[in-house]
Parts: structure tokens; C-alpha cells; sequence
């Protein structure tokens, strides 16, 4: 009982790292898109856009947080436990930052809000994932 609790204890601490990557790519990305490709005639119009895009980067990580979560706590039930998850969590805020400012600077790889939440999902889902590892029982 008390392994399978801090086996959760590590999954939610996971979902919390992993959320504050996402929102630390998104709220980076935010800034260069207001900054750079986007055109405001005044300082109102780059809060605007700034604030906009920062609360959206912030609701798709809290959507990352939890579909991270959600599969670390199937993994728990499976029996294993989330290894390297400081890096799990550097990964899925690289590859967000990377899918957000692909999308920015090529906007003809912009597939639209639901293909890019799936392509979030699946990827937060394959990263934690790919940090499971069956725990080997202990000799008595």
C-alpha cells in the first residue's frame, strides 16, 4: 500500500513538472509570437494578443497536466512507476515548444485546434509512457 502511494505521490508530482513545462513553452512561445509575428498598432493591442496567448498556453498545459496524470495513475495500476520524470517533463515542454513555434514560423503546418490537441495528447501520453518501468520485486 505504501509503495503503490508514493508511486502516485511521483505521478502527481509528474503531472504538476510537466504542467509548468508546457506553460514555461507556451508562455515563451506567447512572447515571441506577440513580439514578432504578430501586428499590434499599440501597446493595448500587444497586451491583448500577449494575454491571449499566454492564457491559451496555459489551459493546453492544464489539459497536458492531466492527460499526463491520468496515464501515470494507469501505469501505477499496471504496476510500474515513473522514472526520470524532471526530463519526462523538459521533453514534453521541448517538443511543445517546438510543435508551437514550427506552427508560428510555417503556418501551413497548422492543422487546426482538434489535430493539434490529439498530436498534445498522444505525444503527452507516449512521454510518460516511455518513463514507465516495472518495479522489480523486492527478494524476502
Amino acid at each position: 500500500m505504501a509503495d503503490t502511494n508514493d508511486r502516485m505521490r511521483i505521478v502527481v508530482y509528474y503531472a504538476v513538472w510537466a504542467t509548468l513545462c508546457a506553460t514555461a513553452a507556451g508562455v515563451v512561445i506567447a512572447l515571441i509570437h506577440a513580439w514578432f509575428f504578430s501586428y499590434h498598432p499599440g501597446r493595448p493591442a500587444l497586451i491583448h494578443t500577449l494575454f491571449g496567448d499566454a492564457v491559451t498556453a496555459l489551459a493546453v498545459a492544464a489539459g497536458q497536466g492531466a492527460v499526463a496524470l491520468v496515464t501515470g495513475s494507469l501505469l501505477v495500476q499496471l504496476g510500474r512507476t515513473l522514472n526520470l520524470t524532471v526530463l519526462l517533463g523538459l521533453a514534453l515542454g521541448l517538443f511543445d515548444f517546438v510543435m508551437y513555434f514550427l506552427q508560428m514560423a510555417v503556418p501551413a503546418t497548422e492543422l487546426g485546434w482538434v489535430p493539434d490537441l490529439a498530436i498534445l495528447t498522444a505525444v503527452t501520453i507516449l512521454i510518460t509512457v516511455l518513463g514507465g518501468k516495472r518495479e522489480m520485486a523486492s527478494p524476502q
